[in-house]
């Protein structure tokens, strides 16, 4: 039994980029050796197991077989007599089929360091069509290294577009769509990924909503991940385009968390009246009531943040982040109880902190 460090790890380690996971092929052995060793099994479609210490997965080596349709649609051998190369040929890219043994010599076999050298995204083998969520993973793959020049081979790029002309991509389940997005959105280059997408033929399939976006759209969402912003206003940023009942059949449809719906509804509904400076208190007392900051701080700072990232793309010299921010730091000085001490109740409640809060306003636009 020989065990191999494999895919990400042995990558990133050649490419000098920061990687925290390590895979693990174990070549000639069987699941009884594993749990003799107190490897605990997880692997319900194939033999995976977690090492007693590290808790690091551990796979035996496999082929795969497409029976079905869709990236579930595949029957797994393991087997001692599997070999090494043998399940280096079953992974997406070149450059993740590289495996290094316990005295760290490489081996390679489908030329992965060739690729890194040269920058290219490329399939190990024609099985690579058989799989449709690797057209999303390509695309990640390109968000993550296009600052470091990496492209997608044009071979590789031709059975892409294959597999969405084919209609396999209809077989993604939601979730799976979504956490490709989503990670993409955390990486360096998150455009990339529409991009990549859209040469793809699968943006839309997948993501229609995205495929009019213009270069402004991702010029914003680059600056994003320049700022280090979260995801949550990266994937707003990308719905603020986007008219409210478009964003809200996105988010239901590939079943967005509520925490990057709630934000992208927002921006989607009020980014367009944030487009001019407010010289009456009434508009924008209307505008922060609608953005909720006295319940809803944390999301409120996020729509200035997406906000001022998108004047700052447009080169619009807007004070409406600021005087929106400062409205409401007026306005939360006051609050309802001050009222109720008062004897008044319900309605009338309502109506004196609205109109305190006018005053307030009013009086803050008149030093401008």
């Amino acid at each position: 039994m020989k065990i191999y460090l494999v895919g990400g790890a042995v990558r990133d380690k050649l490419l000098g980029y920061p990687f925290h996971e390590h895979d693990w092929v174990v070549v000639g052995g069987t699941p009884e050796q594993l749990l003799a060793q107190g490897y605990q099994q997880v692997g319900k479609d194939f033999p995976v197991f977690l090492h007693p210490d590290s808790k690091e997965e551990y796979a035996l080596a496999r082929t795969e077989r497409k029976n079905g349709r869709g990236y579930t649609g595949f029957s797994c051998y393991a087997s001692p007599d599997v070999t090494l190369e043998q399940d280096l040929l079953r992974r997406d890219l070149t450059i993740n089929a590289i495996a290094e043994d316990s005295d760290g010599n490489l081996i390679d076999p489908y030329g992965g360091q060739q690729d890194i050298q040269q920058k290219i995204l490329r399939h190990v083998s024609p099985a690579f069509s058989e799989d449709p969520l690797r057209v999303l993973r390509v695309a990640r793959f390109a968000a993550r290294y296009a600052h470091l020049g990496f492209t997608v081979a044009n071979e590789t790029l031709q059975l892409m577009q294959a597999i969405s002309d084919s209609g396999e991509l209809h077989n993604l389940v939601a979730e799976r769509v979504w956490k490709e997005l989503e990670s993409s959105l955390q990486e360096q280059s998150p455009q990339q990924f529409f991009a990549v997408l859209k040469q793809a033929h699968a943006l839309a399939v997948l993501l229609p909503e995205f495929n009019d976006l213009g270069s402004n759209d991702f010029q914003v969402l680059q600056l994003a991940s320049e700022r280090n912003c979260s995801s949550s206003i990266r994937f707003a940023l990308l719905c603020a385009a986007l008219a409210p009942d478009v964003t809200q059949t996105l988010c239901q449809r590939i079943k967005i968390p509520n925490e990057f719906r709630d934000l992208a509804m927002l921006l989607s509904r009020h980014q367009q009246q944030c487009q001019q400076n407010f010289t009456a208190a009434e508009p924008l007392l209307d505008l922060l009531e609608a953005l909720d900051p006295f319940r809803r701080p944390e999301r409120f700072t996020d729509f200035l943040q997406c906000c001022t990232l998108i004047n700052t793309v447009l080169d619009r010299n807007l004070k409406n982040t600021s005087q929106l921010n400062e409205a409401y730091q007026c306005c939360n000085r006051i609050n309802a109880k001050q009222f109720a001490d008062q004897g008044l109740k319900g309605k009338a409640i309502a109506s004196a902190l609205r109109e305190q809060r006018i005053t307030l306003i009013s009086e803050l636009l008149s030093h401008e």
